[in-house]
């Protein structure tokens, strides 16, 4: 699979998962895809922790409240640092964006899937601080996303995109071709 058949082939998926493991070697290369993200000024402010022990998802799960992630067989959890890059600017959440979006490819070229669970996570309910806490994850890192990983046991369901004409221009905005 080519990279842009990989972009053209990924789609978030909230489905049930089949009951198979996913290999470590499977995880560590969607977690180095990730971690190869650009980087605001080089800061490396993304970490990363897979998860793949059955007793150890179960408690992360019941904290989501989530029934379809609960089913995969693995998940990656998304950390981020606000450290200062650039006077007084930080590009945590491009650089946390950038590292998801990568895994997210490699997730698909490696035959599974996964959607992006972030917004309940960093809700005011502190989701993503509990979940943090179970993995022992310093206070100095949030916990801003988790990726459930594994073979989808429902088809997948694309979302239908606008067209390109009324998203992207050349030479100015809403030019003609």
């Amino acid at each position: 699979m080519t990279t842009l058949e990989a972009i053209k082939n990924r789609t978030s998926y909230r489905g049930i998962f089949e009951d198979t493991a996913v290999p470590r070697e499977d995880l560590r290369k969607i977690m180095e895809a990730g971690l190869a993200a650009p980087s605001g000024c080089n800061t490396q402010t993304t970490s990363l922790i897979a998860v793949d022990e059955p007793q150890l998802l179960r408690r992360l799960n019941e904290v989501t409240e989530l029934e379809t992630p609960a089913t995969a067989t693995a998940m990656i959890c998304v950390l981020a640092q606000k450290l200062i890059a650039y006077r007084d600017r930080s590009f945590y959440v491009q650089d946390y964006s950038a590292a998801i979006q990568n895994m997210l490819l490699a997730i698909v070229e490696l035959g599974y899937q996964s959607c992006w669970y972030e917004g309940q996570i960093t809700d005011e309910d502190k989701i993503g601080r509990k979940m943090a806490d179970i993995l022992g994850v310093p206070e100095e890192y949030e916990l801003v996303c988790f990726l459930p990983v594994g073979i989808a046991a429902e088809s997948l369901n694309y979302a239908v995109k606008m067209p390109f004409e009324q998203r992207a221009w050349f030479n100015g905005f809403g030019a003609k071709s």
